[in-house]
């Protein structure tokens, strides 16, 4: 549908909790969830990052969530149900940073999601690794936690350049 702007860190709506969608097979679910496909697809396109994002991100008040691994997926109103003990401490970016930064973060090693499909039907996953990481990631996005208030220190910080330099074959991006 259309490449919508990013919201930056800073700005208060990446703060508010969104709403529930009522209609999950709503046309304007659909269109959510279209922007939200386009938007991420001109960030890979433009950076060569990007795994998911959150309708907060493109200001839209809705739970609604895009991931792109090894395909396309929209969770509607998704919530992590459980969670491990166990956390590890992988690299994190965020669109909403305009990827100018990587930082270290704590994660569950997985957790468990429910969520809607676009059809309305009811599904639940436990997720570790990659996926797992960015199901909190992008969850908390729809509850107005950014990355960097799961950064493990500020010593962590550290711009692109440096990331692409040091630590990306420690991400999920390989060169």
């Amino acid at each position: 549908m259309a490449v919508r702007s990013t919201l930056q860190l800073g700005d208060p709506a990446l703060r508010l909790p969104a709403a529930d969608v009522a209609e999950p097979g709503s046309a304007r679910t659909a269109e959510t969830a279209a922007d939200l496909a386009d938007t991420l697809a001109d960030w890979v396109a433009r950076t060569g990052y990007g795994r998911g994002i959150a309708a907060p991100q493109i200001g839209v008040d809705s739970r609604v969530i895009h991931l792109h691994l090894d395909r396309p997926w929209t969770l509607i109103n998704p919530r992590i149900t459980g969670r491990s003990t166990e956390t590890w401490e992988p690299w994190d970016a965020c669109l909403s940073f305009s990827l100018q930064f990587f930082c270290r973060v704590s994660r569950a090693t997985w957790v468990d999601v429910e969520y809607v499909s676009a059809d309305g039907e009811r599904h639940g996953l436990r997720a570790d690794g990659d996926l797992g990481e960015l199901l909190q990631h992008e969850i908390d996005h729809l509850d107005g936690i950014m990355a960097v208030d799961r950064m493990i220190s500020p010593s962590t910080l550290c711009m692109r350049s440096e990331f692409e330099k040091r630590h990306r074959d420690e991400s999920p991006y390989p060169q």
